[in-house]
């Protein structure tokens, strides 16, 4: 179905937020082998609840990524893989299947716990995409897995009167619903194609902890300059109502925000829970058996 059209921002920012600093991703590999950025880092998980991950990866070489991501499992967190270019099939214990391709999203909540791999459907061209990692709140952290394939037509867009489309993977922006919304933590899942000296305003909430990472051209936020594969925290600051982004070239980033959890995060690998003792719980469950 056609989900583009032309929409004029009748709500524009009055008082954008600030660059807080620039993070160059680490490189690193995961699964068998596959090369990727981590952008989003252990360490910034409290900087940026709700998210704990963002990796980026994107290669020409199957070497790179033809390992794909072998049976491997999850619990307490949901994961949103949006897929630029390349095939990649999903499936998991819970017994879902889906097949991502370019520009298509797969949103999965590990829930209490799912086994799922991700494998390549090729074996040359180029693969390129994103991993996001998003948390769920300790009353969620146990609730049955669930998934959803969202293919790259059923993706909301606009295009503003400057020329920016705009692809709404989750939350809202100028009037227009992405396709998954969550009420715990709001996320706002943008990913914006600007042409050369464009301005996109983002209304946002100021509790919200936002981020903004450039994987083409260059972004203006304020005034700092945010070049490709760098990501750009936004400043909490209480007076200031969204963001304003201005193109330098032609330019494409995803601009990622959502509401704070401000709950404990304890981490072990795939395992994502509040306490140690939940973490202990995981692994045990998933040596006997039970994820599956």
């Amino acid at each position: 179905m056609d989900t583009t059209h032309t929409v004029n921002p009748s709500i524009t920012v009055t008082q954008p937020r600030d660059v807080e600093r620039l993070i160059a991703g680490q490189a690193t590999s995961d699964g068998a082998g596959v090369k990727l950025t981590r952008v989003l880092t252990q360490p910034l998980q409290r900087r940026l609840d709700p998210f704990l991950m963002l990796d980026a990866f994107g290669t020409d070489n199957p070497d790179d990524y033809i390992g794909g991501f072998p049976d491997h499992p999850h619990r307490g967190f949901e994961t949103v893989t949006y897929m630029i270019a390349g095939r990649m099939r999903h499936r998991d214990s819970a017994g879902h299947e889906g097949l991502l391709q370019n520009g298509g999203v797969q949103w999965m909540t590990a829930g209490r716990g799912v086994i799922h791999s991700e494998l390549p459907e090729q074996e040359e061209g180029r693969m390129e995409g994103f991993q996001l990692w998003l948390n769920l709140p300790a009353r969620d952290k146990m609730t049955a897995p669930w998934y959803r394939d969202i293919q790259s037509a059923d993706i909301p867009e606009f295009r503003t009167n400057e020329g920016v489309t705009v692809r709404v993977i989750a939350g809202a922006s100028h009037g227009v619903n992405g396709a998954v919304q969550r009420e715990a933590t709001q996320p706002l899942y943008l990913d914006l194609h600007l042409p050369d000296g464009a301005r996109f305003d983002q209304v946002l909430p100021p509790q919200h902890n936002a981020f903004v990472y450039v994987y083409r051209g260059e972004l203006a936020v304020g005034e700092a300059v945010v070049p490709a594969q760098r990501m750009a925290i936004l400043k909490n600051q209480v007076d200031r109502d969204g963001v304003t982004l201005r193109a330098h070239g032609a330019t494409k980033a995803l601009l990622i925000a959502g509401q704070p959890l401000n709950e404990p995060i304890a981490q072990y690998g795939p395992f994502v829970m509040n306490r140690q003792e939940e973490i202990f719980q995981a692994v045990e469950d998933f040596k006997a058996g039970r994820f599956a």
